[in-house]
């Protein structure tokens, strides 16, 4: 694939566009965000990133616009699993709603910048050792065990090595000052429970990147669109959090789905030299399986009912509970 400098750039400069827009002159201050609103974002990121898959096709072949489509659909499902971390990171340290979005923003950019480097690591090291493309493999399929087996677990954020690494190195304060990152009490300049949240929103997101990298490059090796596919799925990460927060626990058997289709990816690398599966059959068994273990997870819990937001959540007066309903009783 022969992609000129002028196709990173134009891609570049519309990341960076649509999040100025997202930041400068939709959420220049704190405010809740409104299912309504949330919901409208989550339709603009995703036919944005769905229109980019169709430029790709037409510019560059249905073959390759097929693999940004599978690497697409990959991370777009890995990032609706990962909302359930960011709620109970949220719920963790207490950030109301109202605040949530300055974390997540400044999380999408680290997640942006550290993709970048994962998968430039990631091609260097398949295009100079070839055997890696086992490792990746390899680690794809203990990936997907280890989803499987903690399907029921729940991270604690507050044994996060990072944050504990923080707290010995940083003074900090319980206190929230707005959507401030740093405070001041008593002449000390004290980091707040808002910086806490997004490291470890951004330590979440290298775990996230170790598991999603090599999975794209079971369905591409081309870098352009491994890239684009990453930068796209994350854009609407934000938006998607606020719309599916409050009713992702419904979503019972997508783990179980994803760790299948990380299990099938990552069988597709181990087999490679022996048969390379086609990218249409590899996107049909990726789009079957997630579509199966959604239908599955809302036709159980359509009689218990949809699990709404809780109105104490709706003002900063109850910051003990920032989440949705559901993180409260983990």
């Amino acid at each position: 694939m022969d992609v000129s400098l002028a196709w990173w750039v134009a891609v570049v400069a519309v990341i960076l566009g649509m999040l100025a827009i997202d930041l400068f002159f939709f959420h220049r201050q704190a405010h809740e965000v409104t299912a309504r609103e949330a919901g409208i974002w989550t339709v603009v990121w995703v036919v944005l990133g769905l229109g980019f898959g169709a430029v790709v096709a037409w510019q560059f072949g249905l073959d390759l616009g097929a693999q940004y489509l599978a690497g697409y659909v990959i991370e777009k499902s890995l990032a609706v699993d990962n909302i359930f971390v960011f709620a109970v990171i949220f719920a963790a340290f207490s950030i109301p709603l109202k605040y949530q979005h300055r974390v997540l923003f400044w999380g999408v950019i680290g997640a942006l910048v550290l993709r970048g480097v994962f998968i430039a690591a990631g091609a260097a090291l398949l295009e100079r050792f070839h055997w890696t493309i086992y490792l990746f493999g390899g680690l794809l399929i203990v990936t997907a065990w280890r989803m499987w087996s903690h399907r029921h677990h729940h991270p604690d954020p507050a044994n996060n090595p990072a944050i504990k690494w923080l707290r010995r190195r940083l003074p900090m304060t319980d206190r929230l000052d707005g959507q401030r990152f740093f405070t001041v009490e008593n002449s000390k300049r004290l980091a707040t429970p808002l910086l806490a949240a997004l490291i470890a929103v951004e330590f979440a997101d290298v775990v996230f990147a170790v598991d999603s990298i090599p999975a794209i490059f079971a369905v591409t090796s081309e870098p352009f669109l491994v890239f684009t596919s990453n930068a796209f799925a994350i854009l609407g990460l934000r938006s998607m959090y606020f719309f599916l927060a409050d009713m992702i626990k419904r979503f019972e058997y997508l783990s179980v789905g994803l760790a299948a289709v990380l299990a099938f990816v990552g069988a597709k690398m181990l087999l490679i030299d022996v048969y390379k599966i086609p990218i249409a059959l590899s996107l049909g068994v990726i789009v079957a399986i997630l579509a199966a273990s959604v239908f599955v997870s809302l036709r159980k819990t359509t009689g218990a009912g949809k699990i709404g937001p809780d109105p104490d959540l709706q003002s900063e007066a109850a910051p003990e509970r920032p989440g949705p309903e559901w993180v409260s009783r983990i």
